[in-house]
């Protein structure tokens, strides 16, 4: 069955959207949309998008309405995604760590878990398996992240991972698990993942970091959500320490907190 959606529907779907995340979803994500929900409407025996407004708003159906958030809000994510960032990120991490010191790092939109874990790769190389280093991944979607805490991946998205790397840090499938990998338990135990919602209002602070990153996330955001998400993010910053966006993304404009190092790359003073 095909279920077609009027500009009424989709205006409500995507403003709910936009409430609960933040996300601005324009006239021309009307396929994406359909796409990723018609599933739904077929599942739950809905026949228009009206139904499924009422359905997703209905407080008896949260977790219904907390899957229609996760369906929207995944986007492509792989391993040394713009290396350039990673690269920077070598340079910048110390030698030594002082005792009692732990290096952290913030993925702030972690996705599936490729983020997190191509920067432990970094981390590790540079400061040990067994470093004082740790690695917080966020992300809205509950379903995403379950899929980042297992670490487990299709051998075809090891395709930018640097062979040094792939062998040292990643554990080929064998038998039943053949054309799959995992990321090795010792990098493991270094990265949680927790849920999030960066748009919340007075967000709490996740900590002290050393680096956070932000990538590919502020392009789906209105001016004022990202000066909230950005705010929100600075102060789990430490003094000195950097925020990455996107490659097409800048905070010109958003903050005037942080200081512009290179393109995409901000210092906290």
């Amino acid at each position: 069955m095909s279920y077609e959606i009027n500009d009424t529907e989709f205006k409500r779907l995507s403003g709910l959207l936009y409430d609960i995340a933040g996300i601005s979803l324009s006239d021309a994500k009307k396929v994406l949309m359909t796409g990723r929900l018609s599933k739904r409407l077929s599942a739950l025996g809905l026949d228009t998008y009206t139904q499924y407004f009422k359905y997703v708003t209905d407080p008896a159906h949260a977790d219904e309405l907390r899957f229609m958030v996760d369906l929207l809000t995944t986007n492509e994510t792989y391993f040394f995604r713009e290396p350039q960032h990673f690269e920077f990120l070598k340079q910048i991490v110390p030698k030594s760590i002082a005792s009692g010191d732990v290096y952290r790092v913030w993925s702030a939109a972690a996705s599936i878990g490729a983020e997190a874990y191509t920067i432990a790769m970094v981390l590790a190389d540079k400061l040990g398996v067994e470093g004082a280093w740790e690695i917080l991944g966020t992300d809205i979607s509950h379903s995403v992240l379950e899929h980042a805490r297992r670490g487990h991946y299709r051998m075809a998205e090891a395709e930018k991972i640097h062979v040094p790397y792939l062998k040292k840090f990643c554990l080929k499938g064998r038998d039943d698990q053949a054309g799959t990998f995992l990321i090795d338990k010792k990098l493991r135990q270094h990265v949680g993942f927790e849920q999030l919602n960066l748009n919340v209002e007075g967000m709490k602070k996740m900590g002290d970091f050393d680096v956070i990153f932000l990538r590919n996330v502020l392009i789906y955001f209105d001016i004022p959500t990202k000066q909230r998400v950005v705010a929100n993010l600075i102060r789990s910053l430490k003094s000195g320490g950097y925020l990455i966006v996107g490659h097409s993304e800048s905070l010109n404009g958003i903050t005037n907190v942080l200081t512009l190092v290179k393109p995409t790359i901000y210092r906290k003073p």
